[in-house]
């Protein structure tokens, strides 16, 4: 069959998806980008905040329609928002053929072949199961980066998270299986790869009885195609010395973590369910600054929790002011029905948030910009991402920029560059988040 394949929501979603793709063109199906000759429409959606919820709930009506006439004759429903409302999906949208929860993306064959004989399909595994095998990892991203999902669930549980109901528990995938599955993405291409999860840094712990991420990496770094490896979502309270040794060593591994501390209010910690306090997180992040000085690391914050007062909030800016994060993003808060922080009294007017985390991003952008200015004149090895159109220039990322959700550097040159390659880039200019520069040896003084 001809299928369309939508992933909505994060990169882990993403991955999910990309294996899915795998199992699929394994068995003769083939992959289309139009609605208008899709045979099958499958949207792995999302539901982590309210925008990723109302997002996935307008792309399955949008997909709807194109059920109801047309070629389409399968649209299934999977991942997040299929896990946590089963039954209004069903009951609700009566184009959808078949729901599959967030541990059964391993029946996607079944579930097109059972539609394709008349009858419906659900499935929703124990979400607490092992991490299933898919397919081969089919990359989307156009095949020079690459996600590798290395466990599934998360066991945190902090309040204002819908995750571990809808992911189940912490699970780590093999070792071995993560290894083949990262040998075959560089024979793909892949030359950068990204390790994610809902949280990395407890990696291993169910498996082998302690923290194993060092131990991956050791293993993935004997690649010998793959130029970069990427850590993602690492919760600051597990970083562990023997992790921070590995990417010191290793010259694979970008000096980037993703890092997030959501606040630095000990009471709104507190209230969120984190495991850690301002002075820890500021004794944790100096050290890692000590043991990688040229580390980038990366946060998110939530601005408007239950409860926030101008006080607290007043610490969080001034934190951000003190910790000068290179990389960093802010939420506003989203009630999640099902969560604790949902049912506390103390909510926060939406407009409130929304000024409050603008004033955050204004401090965050003028320190960008001062961090910016301190690269020029330091050449720095860059990935590209593509060509400017109709300008002598291209678009890359240096090691302390992740896909997606971080900036670039712009590359001038007459040079004929191509998307994956790498180039050593002398740093002439800064914007607010981005920068700028020349090949090496194109650069004078």
């Amino acid at each position: 069959m001809k299928i369309l394949f939508i992933s909505l929501g994060c990169d882990k979603n993403l991955a999910d998806s990309e294996q899915m793709l795998g199992m699929l063109t394994a068995e003769g199906h083939t992959v289309v980008d139009s609605e208008e000759e899709a045979e099958a429409i499958i949207i792995n959606t999302c539901c982590f905040i309210h925008d990723a919820k109302q997002e996935s709930i307008d792309t399955i009506l949008e997909m709807a329609e194109y059920r109801k006439s047309g070629p389409c004759r399968v649209l299934i429903v999977t991942g997040c928002l299929a896990q946590r409302y089963q039954k209004e999906i069903r009951e609700e949208i009566p184009e959808v053929d078949a729901v599959l929860g967030t541990a059964s993306c391993d029946r996607i064959l079944d579930a097109i072949a059972s539609v394709l004989d008349g009858r419906g399909f659900e499935d929703y595994a124990d979400i607490d199961r092992p991490v299933p095998m898919l397919g081969k990892q089919i990359l989307t991203t156009g095949g020079h980066f690459g996600y590798l999902k290395i466990a599934e669930g998360c066991d945190k549980h902090c309040t204002y998270c819908i995750i571990p109901k809808l992911r189940g528990r912490y699970r780590s995938v093999p070792m071995e299986r993560l290894v083949m599955q990262a040998r075959e993405m560089a024979e793909d291409g892949v030359k950068e790869l990204i390790l994610v999860a809902q949280e990395t840094t407890l990696y291993g712990t169910d498996l082998y009885g302690k923290k194993s991420l060092h131990v991956l990496l050791e293993e993935l770094c004997r690649i010998e195609s793959l130029r970069w490896i990427r850590i993602m979502y690492c919760y600051p309270e597990e970083i562990y010395e023997e992790l921070l040794q590995v990417m010191a060593r290793e010259p694979k591994i970008c000096h980037y973590l993703d890092m997030p501390v959501q606040h630095a209010s000990d009471r709104i910690l507190h209230r969120m369910g984190r495991k850690t306090c301002k002075k820890e997180l500021i004794s944790r992040i100096e050290h890692i600054r000590e043991v990688i000085p040229d580390i980038v690391l990366r946060t998110t914050l939530i601005t408007g929790f239950p409860g926030e007062t101008e006080e607290e909030y007043q610490e969080l800016l001034s934190f951000v002011e003190e910790m000068e994060f290179e990389r960093l993003g802010v939420f506003t808060y989203s009630a999640e029905e099902g969560t604790p922080a949902a049912e506390m009294t103390d909510q926060i007017p939406e407009e409130v948030k929304e000024q409050r985390r603008d004033a955050v991003m204004e401090l965050q952008q003028e320190i960008s910009a001062g961090i910016g200015e301190s690269f020029i004149g330091q050449t720095l090895l860059v990935m590209i991402e593509g060509k400017v159109a109709d300008e002598a220039a291209y678009i890359g990322r240096t090691y302390g920029d992740a896909p997606k959700v971080d900036g670039y550097i712009f590359v001038q040159t007459g040079e004929i560059l191509m998307t994956g390659d790498f180039a050593k880039v002398v740093v002439t200019g800064a914007l607010e988040y981005d920068l700028i520069g020349v090949l090496q040896d194109e650069y004078t003084e």
